[in-house]
């Protein structure tokens, strides 16, 4: 399906739903379907963000992804107050590339158009490209707090979703999408494209999978299926990412990493496989079903071992390691900026 015609279904339902929704301000395309041309292929492995801004209280449970007139959407709210400027949200470098192209659906008064606009024309302006590389710095040391005391996949979160972000901070100052799911495969390309290759393999080793092999990953895609299988049957409603374990969500978690260990990229593959797997585990654990929990324990045991976390104490190690490198990757940041042609001094 191409972008626009996917821009199109996403409209429809807007239309038919959008005056269902209280305080509905507006909607626009988010991630990575913001940054493709009208004339772009949408991945199949892919689903459309769709971010609709709400004036008034956020529902306390999100759509999330599902299937309309065989496209694969995904809705979420944003409050009315966290895109109030054009210098706000040029900041912010998880929102910033969203209105870096006009990909509104729906604007009540005009206001998103507006600071649309104001995105657009500073986007590329050297203090905002730096303003939004200290945010992404800033989520890699505290996007999520590590607690002892909280279970295990919160706490594997803790390092693992920080030390992602370690490629946003390369993909903002490259002026490219900060993608979820292939993030390491957009940052291996950018350091590629900028004479960098050579610090590529220190993100793979804060990532723990600079030793894996194909088979590896084969392997991990087989026990997270199994997994991700077991928790559609339990998964309650009120869990955040539920329409992520779904029929629905398997296009994107499972066969989206499938088909990046199909085409050579199966070290990239690993980071949203072990989310996935964190994710599964939370569903366990909050159905209370023990035969569930104990049958997956050692599964996903093994593959905080391939990740070099058997214990409390390497998640410690590995969470210090993660902040230590972000200097070193601030620095090719730096530099990506200095040579991108396309940032305005």
């Amino acid at each position: 399906m191409r972008v626009d015609q996917a821009k199109g279904i996403a409209r429809q339902w807007l239309e038919e739903n959008g005056p269902e929704i209280p305080g509905i301000e507006g909607a626009f395309i988010h991630g990575s379907g913001a940054s493709l041309s009208d004339d772009a292929d949408l991945p199949p492995t892919s689903d459309l963000d769709l971010m609709v801004v709400i004036d008034g209280p956020i529902p306390a449970v999100k759509l999330g992804k599902f299937r309309y007139r065989d496209l694969l959407l995904e809705v979420s709210y944003l409050a009315s107050g966290d895109v109030a400027s054009a210098n706000q949200v040029l900041g912010q470098y998880h929102m910033a590339g969203s209105f870096r192209y006009d990909g509104i659906l729906y604007d009540r008064d005009g206001r998103l158009t507006k600071i649309q606009r104001g995105v657009a024309k500073d986007f590329a302006k050297e203090k905002w490209v730096r303003r939004r590389c200290e945010h992404a710095a800033d989520r890699v040391l505290n996007g999520f707090p590590h607690n002892p005391e909280d279970p295990i996949p919160d706490q594997i979160n803790s390092w693992l979703f920080p030390n992602g972000v370690l490629t946003h901070v390369l993909l903002v100052a490259g002026l490219k999408n900060p993608t979820v799911r292939t993030r390491y495969l957009a940052a291996r390309e950018l350091l590629k494209e900028y004479g960098f290759s050579d610090f590529y393999p220190l993100l793979l080793m804060s990532l723990g999978v600079e030793y894996f092999r194909k088979d590896d990953a084969k392997h991990l895609l087989w026990s997270v299926t199994e997994q991700f299988d077991a928790a559609m049957k339990v998964v309650r409603p009120d869990y955040p990412f539920a329409a992520d374990i779904s029929p629905d969500g398997r296009v994107v978690a499972i066969d989206g990493s499938n088909a990046m260990i199909r085409q050579g990229d199966y070290k990239e593959a690993i980071f949203w496989l072990a989310a996935t797997a964190n994710r599964c585990q939370q569903v366990f654990l909050r159905s209370g079903d023990l035969d569930l929990q104990h049958r997956f324990t050692l599964p996903y045991q093994n593959m905080l071992i391939q990740l070099g976390l058997p214990s409390p104490g390497d998640l410690h190690i590995a969470i210090i390691e993660t902040n230590a490198l972000l200097p070193l990757v601030q620095a090719v940041a730096d530099a990506i900026i200095e040579a991108n042609p396309d940032i305005h001094r």
